[in-house]
């Protein structure tokens, strides 16, 4: 299962929007969104945020 895929079905899985989840990230809304659709990648802290979150 590729990154984006992973980060979409755990984001469901918590009942959040990509809203929301920007919000806890201290992202926009377009950002998770470019995460989910394979477009860019979180950096370093992002992604230690999230492993935290989920």
């Amino acid at each position: 299962m590729k990154f984006n895929e992973k980060l979409l079905k755990l984001r469901k899985e918590k009942g959040l929007s990509q809203e929301e989840l920007g919000m806890e990230m201290q992202v926009s809304r377009q950002t998770v969104s470019k995460w989910e659709a394979g477009q860019s990648y979180p950096d370093f802290t992002r992604l230690v945020m999230l492993s935290d979150f989920f």
